[in-house]
């Protein structure tokens, strides 16, 4: 082989030596490369793996919270107080024997009961009396007797609603059309409060002394209207003794109510109903009655009055 041929081949050889080499270093600095290109990537993914676990965790205990927030939310609304009282006596019942002689003694037996959708909710009974005295003129008497029970709803307590409705019969007695030397005051020992309204009031049978009396006693209301005149030359009554008179028969109306529901005391002939204990609310009974107190003859008293007024002319 020539000299030449042999520096050739040399030179080819070192050729394809450096080709190697550049080879070599190219494919480890790919490699490189390539490896610092996935740890930014790898980075980013755990950077938001590590945001979304962070994420949750908040969410999960802003629900927690917020349910908590909800709960202590909700036990601290307030509760309404259940009705005390849940039935009322008979009407006609709660005054006795003797206080029925006392107040109407030509009364019948049996008091008229007035008309209602419940008796457990709104109740009333009347009697009417005429003495009849011959050439020296008549005794009229007039009472009746109402009673109305509130039951406790989502917006108020039945004592509540009871405290409305005696105000507001307060004031409609004091209000009286035709009324005069009206006078109003508190009264003592009867229910929760009591008040008792008098007044005069001229009709075209005779001169008429009203009494009326509104009591409460927890969720019930007792309104008592007491009248009486003189007719055909007949005196006219004391109009003390018949606040007295009227007076009574409030406290005993109340004390019948108590009974009913199995507290202490006795009012006329009703007998005792279920004991005082709170239960689920009746949105039936709790209306608001809008009636105000009778204060006027009721259209049976008076045809008797004028009957009677008639009979002595």
């Amino acid at each position: 082989m020539s000299e030449g041929t042999m520096q050739r081949r040399a030179q080819r050889d070192d050729q394809r030596a450096q080709r190697d080499r550049r080879a070599t270093r190219a494919g480890g600095v790919n490699r490189l490369l390539a490896a610092a290109a996935v740890v930014p990537v790898m980075l980013i993914a755990a950077g938001c793996s590590s945001d979304s676990g962070s994420g949750s965790g908040d969410d999960s205990a802003a629900r927690k919270d917020g349910g908590a927030s909800a709960g202590a939310s909700r036990s601290a609304e307030p509760t309404v107080q259940a009705a005390a009282y849940k039935t009322l006596p008979e009407a006609c019942g709660v005054l006795s024997g003797k206080t029925l002689t006392s107040l109407v003694p030509k009364a019948p037996a049996k008091g008229k009961e007035g008309t209602s959708g419940d008796v457990a909710a709104r109740a009333s009974c009347s009697w009417s009396s005429l003495d009849n005295n011959g050439v020296k003129g008549s005794q009229f008497r007039w009472l009746n007797v109402s009673l109305v029970r509130f039951e406790t709803d989502a917006a108020s307590s039945g004592e509540q609603q009871a405290q409305e409705y005696y105000t507001k019969q307060v004031q409609g007695a004091t209000a009286t059309t035709g009324a005069k030397n009206a006078t109003s005051q508190p009264l003592a020992g009867t229910g929760d409060q009591a008040t008792t309204v008098r007044y005069d009031l001229k009709k075209s049978e005779g001169a008429f002394k009203q009494q009326t009396v509104v009591s409460r006693v927890e969720n019930v209301v007792v309104t008592v209207d007491y009248n009486g005149a003189g007719l055909a030359g007949e005196k006219t009554p004391d109009a003390a003794a018949l606040v007295k008179s009227a007076e009574l028969a409030a406290k005993e109306a109340v004390a019948a109510v108590e009974a009913a529901n199995g507290e202490g005391g006795s009012g006329g002939s009703s007998s005792p109903a279920p004991s005082k204990t709170p239960s689920t609310p009746s949105k039936t009974a709790s209306a608001s009655p809008s009636a105000s107190p009778s204060a006027s003859v009721s259209p049976s008293a008076s045809a008797s009055v004028s009957a009677a007024a008639a009979k002595k002319r």
